[in-house]
Protein backbone atom coordinates (compact mmCIF):
# COMPACT_ATOMS: atom_id res chain seq x y z
CA UNK A 1 0.00 0.00 0.00
CA UNK A 2 1.71 3.10 -1.27
CA UNK A 3 1.42 6.10 1.64
CA UNK A 4 -0.14 9.33 0.64
CA UNK A 5 0.96 12.57 2.50
CA UNK A 6 -1.38 15.60 2.31
CA UNK A 7 1.18 18.52 3.68
CA UNK A 8 -0.73 20.87 5.64
CA UNK A 9 0.01 24.53 6.54
CA UNK A 10 1.60 24.01 9.68
CA UNK A 11 4.40 21.41 8.41
CA UNK A 12 5.28 23.03 5.15
CA UNK A 13 6.18 26.29 7.31
CA UNK A 14 8.38 24.50 9.60
CA UNK A 15 10.21 22.80 6.65
CA UNK A 16 10.89 26.45 5.30
CA UNK A 17 11.74 27.85 9.00
CA UNK A 18 8.98 30.55 8.26
CA UNK A 19 9.49 32.97 11.00
CA UNK A 20 7.02 32.87 14.19
CA UNK A 21 6.19 29.16 12.44
CA UNK A 22 9.26 27.05 13.40
CA UNK A 23 7.62 24.45 15.54
CA UNK A 24 4.12 22.79 15.48
CA UNK A 25 2.18 20.52 17.14
CA UNK A 26 1.30 19.42 20.68
CA UNK A 27 4.06 19.85 23.57
CA UNK A 28 4.07 15.57 23.25
CA UNK A 29 4.34 15.80 19.80
CA UNK A 30 6.41 18.78 18.66
CA UNK A 31 8.06 19.00 15.04
CA UNK A 32 10.77 21.07 14.16
CA UNK A 33 12.33 21.76 10.95
CA UNK A 34 14.42 18.73 11.59
CA UNK A 35 11.82 15.98 12.27
CA UNK A 36 9.63 17.38 9.37
CA UNK A 37 12.90 16.69 7.47
CA UNK A 38 14.17 13.39 8.36
CA UNK A 39 10.09 12.31 8.15
CA UNK A 40 10.13 13.84 4.21
CA UNK A 41 12.98 11.51 3.31
CA UNK A 42 12.05 8.62 5.54
CA UNK A 43 8.75 8.62 3.60
CA UNK A 44 10.80 9.13 0.30
CA UNK A 45 12.42 5.75 0.68
CA UNK A 46 9.51 4.58 0.90
CA UNK A 47 7.85 6.00 -2.47
CA UNK A 48 5.61 7.94 -0.55
CA UNK A 49 3.31 10.67 -2.60
CA UNK A 50 3.45 13.74 -1.18
CA UNK A 51 0.20 16.29 -1.89
CA UNK A 52 -0.07 20.10 -1.66
CA UNK A 53 -3.10 21.10 -1.71
CA UNK A 54 -4.00 24.56 -3.12
CA UNK A 55 -5.07 25.96 0.68
CA UNK A 56 -1.29 24.74 1.77
CA UNK A 57 0.02 26.83 -0.88
CA UNK A 58 -2.02 30.02 -0.50
CA UNK A 59 -1.71 29.89 3.23
CA UNK A 60 1.68 29.02 3.71
CA UNK A 61 2.22 32.33 0.98
CA UNK A 62 0.45 34.06 3.34
CA UNK A 63 2.25 33.00 6.29
CA UNK A 64 5.74 33.98 4.24
CA UNK A 65 4.25 37.48 3.19
CA UNK A 66 3.23 38.16 6.33
CA UNK A 67 6.37 36.85 8.52
CA UNK A 68 8.39 39.60 10.21
CA UNK A 69 11.72 38.55 8.61
CA UNK A 70 13.32 36.36 5.82
CA UNK A 71 10.51 36.75 3.52
CA UNK A 72 12.12 37.08 0.36
CA UNK A 73 14.87 33.99 1.25
CA UNK A 74 11.77 32.01 2.57
CA UNK A 75 9.28 32.96 -0.82
CA UNK A 76 12.45 32.47 -3.15
CA UNK A 77 13.02 28.67 -1.69
CA UNK A 78 9.50 28.68 -1.40
CA UNK A 79 9.28 29.03 -5.13
CA UNK A 80 12.06 26.84 -5.77
CA UNK A 81 10.01 24.26 -4.15
CA UNK A 82 6.97 25.05 -6.56
CA UNK A 83 9.39 24.78 -9.53
CA UNK A 84 10.54 21.42 -8.47
CA UNK A 85 7.11 20.03 -8.04
CA UNK A 86 6.29 21.52 -11.56
CA UNK A 87 9.19 20.27 -13.11
CA UNK A 88 8.59 16.83 -11.45
CA UNK A 89 11.97 16.97 -9.65
CA UNK A 90 10.73 16.04 -6.15
CA UNK A 91 7.72 13.29 -5.73
CA UNK A 92 5.70 16.41 -4.23
CA UNK A 93 2.43 16.81 -6.84
CA UNK A 94 -0.11 19.33 -6.59
CA UNK A 95 -3.43 18.02 -6.13
CA UNK A 96 -4.34 19.27 -9.39
CA UNK A 97 -8.03 17.56 -9.79
CA UNK A 98 -9.12 20.08 -6.92
CA UNK A 99 -10.72 22.14 -9.71
CA UNK A 100 -12.85 19.43 -11.21
CA UNK A 101 -13.00 17.11 -7.92
CA UNK A 102 -13.67 19.61 -5.16
CA UNK A 103 -14.68 22.83 -6.58
CA UNK A 104 -17.63 22.18 -8.95
CA UNK A 105 -21.21 23.50 -7.91
CA UNK A 106 -22.18 19.92 -5.82
CA UNK A 107 -18.51 20.38 -4.44
CA UNK A 108 -19.11 23.36 -2.96
CA UNK A 109 -22.51 22.80 -1.89
CA UNK A 110 -21.87 20.33 0.30
CA UNK A 111 -18.94 22.28 1.91
CA UNK A 112 -21.22 24.99 2.48
CA UNK A 113 -23.58 22.64 4.29
CA UNK A 114 -19.93 21.13 6.44
CA UNK A 115 -18.61 24.02 7.05
CA UNK A 116 -20.18 26.16 9.75
CA UNK A 117 -19.91 23.00 11.98
CA UNK A 118 -16.52 22.60 11.08
CA UNK A 119 -15.64 26.21 12.01
CA UNK A 120 -17.26 26.22 14.78
CA UNK A 121 -14.84 23.75 16.30
CA UNK A 122 -12.02 25.96 14.81
CA UNK A 123 -11.28 24.25 11.47
CA UNK A 124 -10.38 26.68 9.00
CA UNK A 125 -12.25 26.36 5.60
CA UNK A 126 -8.43 26.46 4.22
CA UNK A 127 -8.49 22.99 6.51
CA UNK A 128 -11.74 21.34 5.66
CA UNK A 129 -10.32 22.03 1.73
CA UNK A 130 -7.34 20.09 3.33
CA UNK A 131 -9.31 17.42 4.94
CA UNK A 132 -11.05 16.66 1.18
CA UNK A 133 -8.31 16.65 -0.73
CA UNK A 134 -7.64 13.62 2.05
CA UNK A 135 -11.18 11.93 1.19
CA UNK A 136 -10.64 12.05 -2.13
CA UNK A 137 -7.53 10.14 -1.86
CA UNK A 138 -8.84 7.36 0.36
CA UNK A 139 -11.66 6.94 -1.34
CA UNK A 140 -9.97 6.97 -5.26
CA UNK A 141 -7.75 3.32 -4.53
CA UNK A 142 -7.62 1.10 -2.15
CA UNK A 143 -3.76 0.88 -2.40
CA UNK A 144 -3.45 4.70 -0.84
CA UNK A 145 -2.90 5.23 2.79
CA UNK A 146 -3.69 8.81 3.40
CA UNK A 147 -2.39 10.49 6.18
CA UNK A 148 -3.23 14.40 6.51
CA UNK A 149 0.63 15.56 8.22
CA UNK A 150 0.14 17.85 10.04
CA UNK A 151 1.19 19.57 13.52
CA UNK A 152 -3.00 20.68 13.80
CA UNK A 153 -4.50 18.00 16.16
CA UNK A 154 -8.16 19.47 15.23
CA UNK A 155 -6.95 18.62 11.45
CA UNK A 156 -5.34 15.35 11.96
CA UNK A 157 -8.84 14.42 13.54
CA UNK A 158 -10.58 14.48 10.35
CA UNK A 159 -7.31 12.01 8.60
CA UNK A 160 -9.17 8.70 6.70
CA UNK A 161 -9.35 6.03 9.20
CA UNK A 162 -6.53 3.26 8.96
CA UNK A 163 -7.99 -0.12 9.01
CA UNK A 164 -5.94 -2.01 12.24
CA UNK A 165 -5.05 -4.33 10.17
CA UNK A 166 -2.46 -1.62 8.54
CA UNK A 167 -1.15 -0.16 11.45
CA UNK A 168 2.54 -0.55 12.90
CA UNK A 169 4.53 1.55 15.27
CA UNK A 170 6.21 4.76 14.25
CA UNK A 171 9.09 5.87 14.34
CA UNK A 172 8.38 9.43 14.95
CA UNK A 173 7.14 9.42 18.27
CA UNK A 174 5.72 6.12 19.35
CA UNK A 175 2.21 7.05 16.97
CA UNK A 176 0.84 4.49 15.29
CA UNK A 177 1.07 4.53 10.76
CA UNK A 178 0.47 2.55 8.25
CA UNK A 179 2.85 -0.64 7.17
CA UNK A 180 4.35 -0.20 3.96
Amino acid sequence: MRNVLIIDTSILCVYLGVPGKETCGSDNDKWDQKRVKARFQEEEKQSAMFILPLATIIETGNHIAQANSRRYEIAQAFADILVKVADGVIPWEIFTTQVGELWNSEQLKQLAAEWPTLASGKISIGDATIKSVAEYYAKASKTYQVEIFTGDGGLKAYEPAIPPSKRRSDAYGGKLRTKR
